[in-house]
């Protein structure tokens, strides 16, 4: 049985707007947030992205499992640090609360020589895709819901990140069947009081 209060945000390819994305779904939800790994950016990471943009008190962030100090696919990253990621080191936080999962980079970033992101997501998540409007943005839409369909996990929904585009967006749900959850417009920066807007349109969606 599924759990309905554990989302992991994976997106199409990298800089899609995953952490906005999880911002927005934490505030919606009240939820914990909790990125594994964290590559590069450990000055500034997402989770001290996601807690500046969230108004809440009842979310808690959590530790990265890991945090790689370059910003490239954790494989390498992990390398340069002289360690190795080991899918068992990554330990989900042990809470009764809600909890947004996000991940890094695409679906299949290598977490080592063997292993993906892919393989991390566990059974009881429901995977949030986030997608944004670029020329090829179809073909990766439609390859990342196949591979999440294809190894038996629910996907729960889409989110569109930027302005409109109708032909690509009823494209994409014609052939997946997947709900769209919402969109998020293009703006040049996001403040708490724009994530808070944001939530309260999706929060209906996400306790479907």
């Amino acid at each position: 049985m599924l759990n309905q209060n554990k989302f992991f945000v994976t997106g199409i390819g990298t800089d899609v707007g995953k952490t906005i994305i999880s911002a927005i779904l934490v505030e919606a939800l009240q939820a914990d947030y909790w990125k594994p790994i964290q590559a590069g950016d450990l000055h500034y990471s997402d989770t001290d992205k996601v807690k500046e943009l969230v108004s809440n008190t009842k979310s808690v962030f959590h530790k990265n499992s890991y945090a790689l100090n370059s910003p490239e696919s954790p494989h390498s990253s992990a390398k340069k640090d002289g360690i190795n990621i080991e899918l068992d080191s990554i330990i989900e936080p042990n809470i009764s609360n809600s909890l947004i999962v996000e991940g890094a980079g695409g679906l299949l970033v290598p977490l080592n020589n063997k292993e993906t992101i892919l393989d991390f997501i566990k059974a009881d998540y429901n995977v949030i895709l986030v997608s944004r409007h670029y020329l090829g943005s179809i073909n990766h839409t439609l390859l990342s819901i196949e591979v999440l369909k294809s190894k038996g996990i629910n996907v729960f929904g889409i989110i569109f990140n930027g302005d409109e585009h109708v032909s690509t967006e009823s494209i994409i749900t014609e052939m997946t069947g997947v709900p769209v959850i919402g969109r998020v417009s293009h703006h040049e920066t996001f403040s708490k009081e724009l994530i808070k807007e944001y939530a309260v349109k999706f929060r209906k969606a996400l306790h479907q």
